[in-house]
């Protein structure tokens, strides 16, 4: 059943990353999502929605082979979608839009209570509520001390991440929040090393968080594992 499992959300995630070039390409620029689009959309970028295509694909993939005994894997997938479209758009456009965000919001919010339930975990459930809490309430601190390294879109997200993570453990909210700001510091670095960017310029912070948070969700338990044995 897993093999089977994991195949059928590869092929959902292929089909789901080809139909979100026009959510990255359009959402920014306030445009319909399904129709026509305006008149002055530029052309789409086959090599980016390639890219998309083929990554969520593999996503969808190893979050099945991840969650196939629970019945929270639709809201991993949902979640998984819309991380990759955020990332994109953050890197091209430096956003993470609402029209996204609280969407994704409400629907984690329906689907990990709906998964939880039927988990017969209902306990999960409540500390992804906390953790979501916390997670935001950090994350607007950190907003209000560094509002150039951290916009009020991270802050937002940081609500429905808090949330994913949470539901598996405080173990792996640690870890996908660690890993974002430790990715964000290493790929930064890098960037300014081989002059990129400088330390005056913004980097997108969302494709990190995004990163983060997939890494914890895919293997922090893991992690968080070796880190308490070792």
């Amino acid at each position: 059943m897993t093999a089977t499992l994991v195949a059928l959300c590869s092929v959902l995630g292929l089909v789901v990353g080809w139909a979100l070039d026009p959510v990255i390409t359009r959402v920014p620029r306030r445009q319909r999502v399904l129709g026509p689009g305006a008149s002055d959309e530029p052309p789409p970028s086959m090599v980016r929605r390639v890219l998309v295509t083929l990554l969520t694909g593999a996503l969808f993939g190893l979050t099945a082979a991840r969650f196939d005994d629970s019945w929270t894997l639709p809201a991993y997938l949902v979640l998984t979608g819309a991380l990759v479209a955020l990332a994109v758009i953050d890197l091209e456009t430096y956003l993470l839009p609402n029209r996204i965000v609280y969407p994704l919001t409400l629907a984690s919010l329906a689907l990990f209570g709906l998964g939880t339930i039927a988990d017969g975990d209902l306990g999960a459930y409540g500390r992804g509520l906390a953790a979501a809490l916390v997670s935001l309430a950090i994350f607007f601190v950190l907003n209000l001390i560094s509002p150039r390294s951290l916009g009020m879109g991270d802050v937002k997200l940081s609500f429905t991440l808090g949330l994913a993570l949470g539901v598996l453990g405080w173990g792996e909210v640690v870890v996908g929040f660690f890993l974002s700001f430790l990715y964000g510091a290493v790929i930064g670095l890098v960037l300014i090393a081989v002059r990129l960017r400088n330390r005056k310029q913004h980097v997108p912070f969302g494709p990190f968080l995004v990163a983060g948070t997939v890494t914890a969700i895919l293997v922090g338990g893991g992690i968080v594992d070796w880190y308490l044995n070792r």
